[in-house]
């Protein structure tokens, strides 16, 4: 199963957004959303703080601010055939 990892901040609009927008594909595609706090390590905070929302497929980042349907609908349509 495709597993994507989207880096967050409590509080941020930005990453509520994309969360929503993300979740609304899981009627059309199997996947999983694992939401993690930045906040919660000094070395997450280091490496994505300031790009929060930040959405990973393994070591690839796929997109950061917005999420980039695109790119995610590709990697969906082609782990899911």
């Amino acid at each position: 199963m495709v597993t994507f990892r989207v880096y967050i901040r409590q509080g941020c609009h930005l990453c509520e957004d994309l969360l929503w927008q993300l979740g609304q594909l899981r009627g059309s595609y199997a996947f999983e959303i694992v939401p993690l706090d930045v906040d919660s390590d000094t070395k997450l905070v280091e490496q994505y703080g300031t790009e929060v929302p930040v959405v990973m497929y393994g070591d690839r980042k796929v997109c950061h601010y917005f999420l980039d349907m695109a790119a995610i609908e590709q990697i969906l349509s082609s782990t899911n055939n």
